[in-house]
């Protein structure tokens, strides 16, 4: 093996017996040759470590958890065992396209201020075969056109993440200076996608290079359930705190024009800015508590407050004018909703009390017929 391979991938691997082969086959199978395969099996419970130590070819180098760690094996792998110059991600699930390394690498080399290189995407069934279902939240999802730093990040904070883990290549240098951070179970991926566009280019390849599969039972790690919908709401907000990162006024009205209206000169307050570009221009609950969150804190700061006051007129009376307006936990949601729903139980009674006194009154009268005859 190569001991400076151009490109490290990592393959993380849990519970996926069914598919990890094909995985790891389609990495084999690539035209781009100059790469070490790291992979890691999570404390797999199935045979998937049994599959994985089958497979003698010298650029793989094999590692396990004896006991599940639910994630951190891919930041463990980057930082202590990746020596390529180039970062794959890959998943035990997902396929590549044969020319995918030997594009992504050939578009890194000749494009160097892009950090980082990503796929189009085919979604693919259990079975392998092409996802059909339109009514899905991945159908379409990939589907992205290129846009500057600036631009995705606008599209991050009004609609969330869009690009495909398992079809990046980064250049290491950018691992080295953002990390997946610790406390994320659906979104790390997202929150360093975002931490790259503060500071680096990416770009997407226009071919469906990557086959992300879905699985029907949502089992994916960001799969449709109670567990990731829960916990999806706190790790947005952690994502959104990134924006706190904008430290020039240029930055700030690249990715939110709409905050000039709250910056005064010659003393800006760029965080005040975004906290009211994320109140009033927020398309979700997340980015609504977030920029309350700055607002308080600016409120709270002595100095930020009297500058605020004087110059944007925001003060005590007007925060708690704006709190009002903003039902972050949906309180008056869940008490419309609740009252709605006492209204229609009580319509129900209502309705049974007058079917049964219909059927008394029906029977009554047949009964008074029958007996005005005899």
């Amino acid at each position: 093996m190569n001991v400076n391979p151009k490109v490290s991938i990592i393959l993380t691997s849990y519970n996926h017996e069914k598919y990890i082969c094909a995985s790891i086959e389609s990495v084999l199978r690539q035209t781009f040759t100059d790469y070490e395969l790291i992979i890691w099996d999570d404390g797999s419970t199935d045979s998937s470590w049994k599959k994985i130590t089958n497979y003698q070819d010298p650029r793989i180098r094999k590692f396990r958890n004896e006991i599940n760690q639910r994630g951190g094996t891919l930041k463990q792998a980057i930082q202590d065992k990746a020596k390529g110059e180039y970062i794959a991600i890959h998943h035990s699930d997902d396929l590549w396209e044969e020319s995918k390394l030997e594009k992504q690498v050939d578009f890194l080399d000749s494009h160097p201020a892009i950090s980082a290189v990503f796929t189009q995407v085919r979604l693919i069934e259990e079975n392998g075969e092409q996802f059909a279902d339109q009514n899905h939240p991945y159908y379409g999802k990939f589907d992205q056109p290129n846009r500057s730093r600036s631009e995705w990040l606008r599209y991050f904070f009004d609609w969330g993440n869009a690009l495909c883990h398992p079809s990046v290549l980064v250049r290491k240098t950018c691992y080295d200076d953002q990390i997946y951070r610790n406390g994320f179970g659906q979104l790390a991926d997202f929150d360093l996608w975002v931490r790259f566009c503060l500071k680096y280019e990416i770009h997407i390849l226009p071919e469906k290079l990557t086959q992300f599969r879905i699985n029907r039972a949502e089992t994916n790690t960001s799969g449709n359930r109670p567990d990731t919908r829960i916990r999806l709401q706190y790790e947005l907000l952690k994502v959104l705190e990134n924006y706190q990162s904008l430290a020039s006024m240029e930055d700030l009205l690249c990715v939110f024009p709409e905050a000039e209206q709250y910056l005064s000169y010659p003393n800006p307050d760029l965080l005040y800015a975004l906290g009211r570009v994320a109140v009033e221009h927020g398309l979700i609950v997340q980015a609504h508590l977030f920029g309350l969150n700055l607002l308080f804190e600016a409120l709270n700061d002595p100095q930020r407050a009297s500058l605020l006051k004087d110059h944007q007129n925001f003060n005590k009376k007007a925060f708690v004018e704006i709190t009002k307006d903003h039902d972050i936990f949906s309180i008056e949601e869940i008490n419309r909703l609740s009252n709605q729903v006492k209204e229609m139980d009580q319509l129900r009674i209502r309705v049974a009390q007058l079917k049964r006194k219909s059927f008394w009154y029906l029977l009554r009268r047949a009964m008074e017929k029958i007996t005005s005859k005899v």
